[in-house]
């Protein structure tokens, strides 16, 4: 598939009309090539055609997202990224997601601009390339001999995070990352090579929040390596001990 900025194709499978024609009209006006489906039978049909990118609700008729994603995943071996859109919102309904292969999930009712900037973050992740929409930021990338302000903001190479403005960038592009994805990530950069064990991450960032398991840390953790490419590979699990950001 050529991946030239005005060549990324979409997908958007859900059954309800209005939301596909919203999905459609928008991600078309961003200047992407995008097709529909109304379930994930229709799908499975037109994928033949090769896309870049699957948004994908999970409670439709027939095959359910979670379903279809499987199926790709699994029988077809296939690598599509996926971003589940669905009106299930829970913390397990997310994590559901991403055990069944999303590399991303909204919740409905969702904003479109927040449903751009995720289709741009895991284009731009997954194709390595800048994606229609997605701009190198300007002044993020720290040059030789660029003064940084330790106590906000982390550089290490190609990864920079803003502390006050819970923003992420890699390689000049902000990626996208939930509020506990963020935190996670920050809590380890604020002291690099430290190991934090999955107590002291529930501790420090769900806090007071309850039934929150050991496994939520790293399905977390999990995600977020993956949003954030090779700068992935410096989370490093020490095992029987935690997760450190080894710099």
């Amino acid at each position: 598939m050529e991946n030239s900025l005005d060549k990324f194709r979409i997908l958007v499978v859900d059954d309800e009309e209005d939301i596909c024609e919203i999905l459609q009209y928008n991600l078309q006006q961003a200047g992407y090539i995008v097709e529909t489906a109304s379930g994930s039978e229709e799908a499975l049909y037109k994928i033949k055609n090769s896309y870049h990118l699957l948004l994908l609700d999970i409670m439709m008729g027939g095959i359910s997202g979670l379903k279809l994603a499987q199926l790709l995943r699994e029988d077809y071996k296939s690598n599509i990224p996926i971003i589940f859109i669905s009106a299930l919102g829970s913390e397990a309904d997310v994590l559901k997601g991403f055990d069944k292969g999303g590399d991303d999930y909204i919740s409905k009712p969702f904003s479109v601009k927040e449903v751009l900037a995720r289709v741009n973050a895991v284009l731009a992740r997954c194709y390595g390339t800048n994606a229609n929409g997605v701009a190198a930021i300007a002044g993020n990338v720290v040059g030789a001999g660029q003064k940084e302000e330790s106590d906000n903001v982390f550089v290490h190479k190609n990864l920079r995070i803003e502390y006050d403005n819970k923003r992420v960038f890699v390689d000049g592009l902000e990626v996208v990352l939930t509020k506990k994805e963020n935190e996670i990530l920050i809590l380890m950069a604020r002291t690099p090579n430290k190991i934090f064990s999955r107590e002291d991450i529930l501790m420090q960032v769900w806090k007071e929040e309850s039934f929150v398991l050991d496994r939520t840390v790293d399905v977390h953790i999990a995600r977020l390596r993956k949003k954030i490419g090779k700068c992935g590979d410096w989370i490093v699990n020490r095992s029987g001990y935690g997760y450190s950001l080894h710099i």
